[in-house]
């Protein structure tokens, strides 16, 4: 079980330029010609081998069997054709034919096919990135799951109080004048005005009277 980190990334199989792979099958299917289906079991085990399914494992032990039983047979038989019987050649020719066929069609089909599924080669010196792996989080997450996001809550800043400043000296408030006294001056003067028109009127009145 892997942590929080990314996955580890499996390796993958680098498949060989065409002309590799056609120079190859060409040999293993001229050799198994050439011997008559005895080393059928090469291009078998290449194939395997490539493959490494368990099946051509298997077809690969089938071979080498059919291989030891021809080989026995062979060496069974008089040296001289003439005394082997038409019946013996013609199951050792069967057996022969059968091999070849099955061997060499088999591993054609199955080393094509498996080299056709990797996919096309990439051409020469162009690097191939690989995809970044997921984070392992991620990779569990339920379709209908999101993250939630947390929206950052505002700060509140702290009133700053001014402080007072000791080097300054504390001002005092204007302290109130008193009124001035020539408001009481005005205001007797205007009475004397008022007192001697109302005297003024009164005399005009009574001169007119006699």
């Amino acid at each position: 079980m892997h942590g929080y980190g990314p996955m580890p990334q499996q390796p993958t199989t680098s498949r060989p330029s065409p002309a590799t792979l056609t120079t190859v099958r060409v040999i293993l299917v001229a050799l198994t010609v050439l011997s008559c289906g005895l080393l059928g079991w090469a291009p078998m085990l290449r194939l395997a081998i490539v493959t490494r399914r368990p099946r051509d494992w298997f077809l690969l032990v089938v071979v080498i069997a059919l291989n030891i039983g021809l080989f026995a047979f062979i060496m069974a038989t008089p040296d001289d054709p003439d005394q082997m019987s038409d019946a013996a050649a013609l199951f050792m020719m069967l057996w022969i034919l059968g091999l070849l066929a099955g061997v060499i069609t088999y591993y054609l089909y199955a080393e094509i096919r498996h080299y056709n599924t990797l996919g096309a080669p990439a051409p020469y010196g162009t690097p191939v990135h690989p995809a970044p792996p997921l984070p392992y989080q991620q990779q569990h997450l339920a379709p209908h799951q999101q993250p939630q996001q947390h929206q950052p809550q505002p700060q509140l800043q702290p009133q700053q109080h001014q402080q007072p400043n000791p080097y300054t000296a504390p001002t005092t408030p204007p302290t109130p004048t008193p009124a001035p006294q020539r408001l009481d001056q005005v205001r007797a003067e205007l009475d004397e005005l008022s007192d001697y028109l109302r005297k003024g009127n009164k005399d005009s009145r009574d001169g007119e009277g006699r």
